[in-house]
């Protein structure tokens, strides 16, 4: 196994320059205050940071170049910096220059892995990449919190849990403090808590609207459409995601009968690995000329909003309907 960020937080010895990047931005918070810890504890005279595009190289440079005032380093943080899309020529030139009192962390959205900036900071410095975390991982961390907080909770009950939660780290946790909270002076999170307090995610209403349409329930799916307007979600929203949703049907019914295996089609599909179960149970209840259909009509509602041809709520509705 190579050597990681969180080796050089328990060795205490840093490399000149890190990247943390990825799309799981729960981790990348996470890592980035640990560094600092680590780098700086709570000294805010050795600590610079910069967010946004309009970072200035000479800027970070002259801080770069500056001695820590009676510490051991000095950290400067530069988040969402563009640097790794748009690379910046006097920093590319200047990091294998940068005193070791130094050390420069970036937190970046998008990154490109071909550009002379990255090359450079992954041979002087670590690159760690947050990814979306696995299905078990996810329910290991659930559950370890609520361990934490002095609550057991049984493998059926995380699972409904994560099921509509979804798959983000900060709604997940966001959704553990408000059980929490809900199940003081209990000893475990049962599931009618679960039921009772967790939030739905949008993902989630997504599913249990194709599950009606699937069951051709339309009063039930016109139901949970109206609950999703008043929530203020738009119905091209809704339109979009249905579409979307139909897609990945179609999608895992193809790889599915070409044996690709469940790790190849989440990552095709690019879904959350809860998402593999409720495609697998709503799959059964289409064949495949069925999804086409269903694809194609979701094309043409599409275009006939685009086009002014219809409201995008009246097409949204005729969907629901199976029109």
């Amino acid at each position: 196994m190579g050597n990681t960020i969180d080796q050089d937080i328990k060795s205490g010895t840093f490399k000149p320059v890190y990247l943390i990047c990825g799309e799981e931005e729960f981790l990348k918070q996470s890592m980035k205050r640990r560094l600092r810890e680590a780098v700086v504890g709570k000294d805010t005279m050795n600590f610079n940071r910069f967010s946004g595009k309009g970072a200035e190289e000479k800027e970070i440079i002259s801080l770069a170049d500056t001695m820590p005032f009676f510490a051991a380093h000095r950290m400067i943080l530069v988040e969402d910096s563009g640097f790794f899309k748009k690379p910046p020529a006097l920093l590319t030139e200047y990091l294998p220059k940068m005193p070791e009192t130094t050390v420069l962390v970036f937190v970046e959205s998008q990154v490109d892995r071909k550009t002379r900036f990255y090359k450079k900071v992954r041979e002087i410095g670590r690159v760690e990449e947050m990814t979306r975390q696995k299905e078990g991982d996810l329910l290991v961390w659930a559950a370890a919190c609520f361990k934490r907080a002095g609550f057991g909770i049984t493998r059926a009950t995380a699972e409904e849990f994560l099921a509509r939660t979804g798959g983000d780290m900060s709604n997940i946790r966001s959704e553990i403090d408000k059980l929490v909270s809900y199940c003081a002076g209990q000893k475990a999170v049962n599931m009618e808590d679960v039921l009772a307090v967790t939030t739905v995610t949008t993902e989630t209403k997504i599913y249990d609207l194709v599950d009606k349409i699937a069951a051709s329930r339309t009063d039930d799916a016109m139901r949970l459409y109206h609950d999703m307007l008043s929530m203020k979600i738009e119905p091209m929203y809704i339109l979009a995601a249905v579409s979307r949703q139909f897609n990945q049907l179609l999608g895992y019914k193809d790889m599915t009968a070409a044996g690709k295996d469940r790790s190849s089609i989440i990552a095709a599909l690019r879904i959350p690995p809860f998402a593999i179960r409720k495609l697998a149970g709503q799959a059964g209840a289409y064949s495949r000329e069925q999804l086409l259909k269903k694809v194609q009509g979701c094309v043409d509602l599409e275009e006939a909003v685009k086009t002014g041809r219809l409201d995008a709520r009246l097409a949204a509705e005729l969907l629901l309907a199976g029109k």
